[in-house]
């Protein structure tokens, strides 16, 4: 955050003079003071943020609660379901305002039980929660004075954000708060709905904005210690300072960047983030939706918002509910790239989390239960790819702790740690405690594993090293010929949408990638240096059976397919090149052969992705060594 010196005005020194004189004299202009700046940490030393976010950094775990008069409709309008996410059911499906504000009459969430609430986010080993205070649509969960378009205005009447933060405060729960600074459909903020508004954007933040932050920051005790800004449409940087000066009231809190200025989806700006540039008003936290940064964001806190179905406000006809194995590989995805995971669940009218959410938060919390220290106060892999899972990182006594998250058990029973040189103390089964046997290797360290994965979603050894780790970054270059190798030992598998990805094995002659049956796991490999130019593309591969797949080269692939309304797109990412592939059996998954796949274009010498998607309509398992690259003739 940059720091914003404030100076004093200089007092000029008066010399002495007849009384006449000095009547005569005018007085010399007071020189202006500078403006106070609003923002509360503008001049914060790196040791004061520091500990301001020392809590949130060790949580790494949070829940995200949408709720308001959308769960009513849930999706459906006039007996016709809405696309998009349920809260933007007013917008998406042009619902005028009279018509929208008739369902807070049916918003009566009698089933609404807070404590149940903030025992499931507990129970799920989720250490804080942020609800949705006021979404898009305006509507306020308490009564506030500022208008009458609340909580009030429903038969169930009760404040709904007050018995929340009792019951967070009695079960050790942080509460934050979600509030749209700038958008409000109803109220006559930005991209007002309202055909009769007469509020401009600057009475809309005077009279609106600024007088509810007051409240939500005045009347719940403790609570917030986040405020969590969205879609800063029609902002400016004077409306974004009248908006952050209460942040006063509650010294310590956290907010994010999305007050002033963010990305649709909350996409980053990774050139600007490396050079150091931050637009003002810029919060604590970035803040990725519904996507995980490829490789984190480096010393920057950030917080992945992610749902567990697609929509974040209820829709009843919403069930593409992701796994548990899915959601939980993403925590410790998030984790191992230095992040948090806040994760949402919409409740129903009724005031009830949908069952399939609680199921998935009870697994997960089973998971936290028996290996939550691989997870709280971690910090980042020191690795960057491990195709066979993640790694997070403690400082210990002497050293560091090592926490490898397997997600594809060995079926050889040997784990590579890639380019780790430190030396190990130490290794050992998170849970039960079986020590293990490893063994330093020109490649890296490998562990010696039982033969079955004790988890089946995520498996965790904990490993000691001397100091910090020391890892050879092993970077993927054209060799002396201009050929380039992707080795399996170099892949990186990702989190399939669905199932699970393929494995790395072992085997005599080197790494190999098996048991690569589902057909929604792609491989892929990173790489540069490459001069323009035309390059056969061959693959060292074996299998039982013919089978097809696509391969792209280029830019990577978009990490996004909706829109901030949660309207689905299909987009293609750009610079990217697709090559359909044949791979011809072998006979015998033991017995390779190097086949030539085809030819592609390589057009500029940039950092490229090289990805492999099989063919969902016919896709028979391989196991492949390595790919090359190899100059055309």
């Amino acid at each position: 955050m940059k720091k914003i010196l404030l100076t004093l005005a200089a007092l000029s020194s008066l010399a002495l003079q007849p009384l006449t004189s000095f009547a005569e004299e005018k007085p010399a202009a007071p020189t202006p003071a500078a403006t106070p700046n609003p923002d509360p940490y503008a001049n914060e030393t790196k040791a004061e943020r520091d500990a301001r976010m020392a809590w949130w950094r060790d949580a790494r775990f949070g829940l995200f609660i949408h709720w308001g008069v959308y769960a009513v409709p849930a999706g459906i309008h006039n007996g016709k379901p809405v696309d998009g996410y349920g809260e933007w059911i007013m917008e998406k499906g042009k619902i005028p305002v009279e018509e929208y504000k008739a369902y807070a009459a049916q918003f009566n969430p009698t089933k609404y039980d807070p404590e149940a609430w903030v025992l499931l986010a507990k129970k799920a080993g989720m250490k804080y929660i942020v609800i949705t205070a006021k979404h898009h649509d305006g509507f306020a969960l308490w009564p506030s004075a500022v208008n009458d378009w609340n909580i009030g205005s429903t038969p169930y009447k009760k404040d709904l954000l007050k018995p929340l933060a009792e019951a967070c405060k009695k079960h050790g729960i942080k509460l934050g708060f979600y509030y749209s600074q700038a958008m409000d459909w109803n109220n006559g903020g930005a991209c007002s709905q309202d055909p009769n508004n007469k509020r401009t954007m600057d009475e809309y933040v005077e009279q609106v904005a600024v007088p509810q932050v007051r409240e939500l920051l005045s009347n719940y005790g403790d609570a917030p210690v986040i405020l969590w800004w969205d879609t800063p449409a029609a902002m400016n940087e004077e409306r974004a300072a009248k908006i952050i000066e209460p942040l006063k009231l509650k010294p310590g809190i956290i907010h994010n960047n999305r007050l002033l200025k963010v990305a649709p989806c909350g996409v980053v700006d990774m050139e600007a983030l490396k050079s150091g540039k931050r637009e003002p008003y810029a919060g604590d936290t970035e803040t990725p939706e519904q996507h995980i940064p490829a490789t984190g964001l480096g010393d920057h806190d950030w917080e992945a918002c992610m749902t567990i179905n697609h929509t974040w406000g209820y829709k009843s006809d919403d069930h593409e509910w992701k796994s548990t194995k899915i959601l939980l590989q993403n925590l410790i995805d998030i984790a191992s790239k230095g992040g948090n995971y806040l994760l949402n669940v919409g409740p129903t009218g009724e005031g009830l989390i949908p069952q399939p959410s609680v199921e998935r938060l009870e697994e997960i919390g089973k998971w936290m239960d028996a290996n939550g220290e691989s997870i709280y106060g971690t910090g980042a892999s020191p690795f960057p790819k491990l195709p066979w899972g993640r790694c997070t990182t403690k400082k210990s006594k002497g050293g560091t702790t090592l926490y490898l998250h397997v997600f594809e058990w060995p079926a050889e029973g040997k784990l590579l740690l890639p380019g780790l040189e430190s030396k190990v103390k130490s290794a050992q089964m998170l849970v039960g405690g079986a020590k293990l046997k490893f063994e330093k290797t020109e490649n890296g360290v490998v562990l010696n594993l039982p033969e079955n994965a004790p988890d089946a979603n995520a498996s965790v050894i904990k490993m000691e090293i001397t100091g910090k780790p020391k890892v050879v970054q092993l970077f993927i270059k054209p060799a002396a010929d201009g050929s380039i190798v992707l080795p399996a030992a170099l892949v990186d598998f990702g989190i399939p949408e669905k199932g699970s990805a393929p494995s790395l094995q072992l085997s005599k002659e080197g790494p190999e990638i098996s048991s690569w049956n589902n057909p929604v796991a792609p491989v892929s490999w990173s790489f540069s240096g490459l001069k323009p130019g035309n390059y056969e593309v061959l693959a060292e591969i074996s299998g039982l059976q013919n089978t097809k797949a696509t391969l792209e080269i280029g830019q990577a692939a978009p990490a996004l397919n909706v829109d901030v309304s949660g309207i689905k797109k299909s987009k293609k990412a750009e610079g990217v090149e697709q090559l359909p592939v044949s791979f011809t059996a072998t006979g015998d998954y033991h017995k390779f052969e190097t086949q030539t796949l085809g030819k592609i274009e390589i057009k500029e010498t940039r950092e490229m992705t090289l990805t492999i998607r099989p063919d969902t309509g016919d896709w028979k398992a391989v196991n492949l060594k390595k790919v090359i690259l190899r100059p055309a003739k």
